[in-house]
């Protein structure tokens, strides 16, 4: 089969917003990536970097049917690594992220898991919200379900 120039062009042009989609999909996952790898470490300038400074996480928690909600920022999010006791390490997991990405605004949804050390602790889904600023993208909020039921993955990470 031979492709006229025009057929061509068009496949070229239609890569072109791929190729960029994939990088900002890269890079948004990255900066997700910073906290897990900043709750494990325990490294709150880590932490400081994914966070965009009017960052604030939100965490439903359902026991027995009843939901109970913390609203924390990003800084009491990093004291509370920081509290945690020594020895302890923060594992957390996500599993099948979904990305969308419109312009300078990013969303991604995960089902995740959460180890203190080696043992479970809870899973639930994550759900980041992100934004362009320049050339990096800060989560601007965070809000996660947690649970202990109904966990597929609750091996310990690799």
């Amino acid at each position: 089969m031979r492709l006229g120039p025009i057929a061509v062009l068009a496949l070229f042009i239609g890569a072109a917003p791929a190729r960029a989609q994939d990088a900002d999909r890269a890079a948004v996952l990255a900066t997700v990536q910073k906290v897990f790898d900043a709750m494990r470490t325990r490294d709150t300038s880590l932490l400081s970097v994914a966070f965009d400074t009017s960052a604030r996480l939100v965490g439903v928690r359902t026991r027995d049917g009843a939901s109970t909600i913390t609203l924390t920022t990003a800084s009491q999010f990093g004291a509370a690594i920081v509290r945690a006791p020594a020895g302890d390490v923060w594992n957390e997991r996500i599993f099948e992220p979904e990305v969308r990405i419109d312009g300078d605004v990013a969303q991604v949804w995960a089902y995740y898991t959460f180890h203190r050390n080696k043992e479970f602790s809870h899973c639930g889904v994550d759900a980041f919200m992100l934004r362009r600023l320049g050339a990096q993208w800060k989560i601007t909020q965070l809000s996660d379900s947690r649970r202990t039921t109904g966990c597929t993955h609750t091996e310990p990470p690799g």
